[in-house]
């Protein structure tokens, strides 16, 4: 099996998978009722588009081995954040239970990958330069 090179963030399944399911919590939250649009929309909007934004820096910091796990770690918290707001979702009535369910095992499928990336970060970065002396 002959794997696609990666060049930029959105070639990454994990970006793409956290893009999809992003997408479908802002077509879900429409449904959301209108006194949530401020709290629980704004907020479950928020952290799901996070993850690809932070996945979008990290990549874009690999040749700093420090930032580039920052990043990462930070798209990991968001990514978790955004299953706190799902079971919200869901014991406030606004999500079916099933479709909670879906969402969360996304994100966890999410989360297990940028954990796996932040474990093995050196395969991700860059090639550094010598310093001259």
């Amino acid at each position: 099996m002959s794997r696609k090179q990666i060049q930029s963030h959105r070639d990454l399944e994990v970006y793409q998978l956290a893009f999809e399911v992003a997408m479908q919590i802002f077509e879900l939250s429409k449904k959301f009722p209108v006194e949530e649009r401020y709290s629980l929309v704004d907020q479950i909007r928020r952290s799901s588009r996070s993850v690809c934004a932070n996945l979008s820096e990290a990549w874009r910091k690999r040749r700093y081995e420090g930032a580039f796990i920052s990043k990462l770690s930070d798209a990991e918290a968001e990514a978790a954040e955004t299953q706190t707001w799902i079971e919200f979702a869901v014991k406030c009535g606004y999500l079916d239970v099933e479709v909670g369910r879906e969402l969360y095992r996304q994100y966890n499928r999410i989360l297990g990958t940028l954990v796996n990336m932040i474990t093995n970060f050196s395969r991700w970065l860059l090639p550094t330069q010598k310093k001259q002396q």
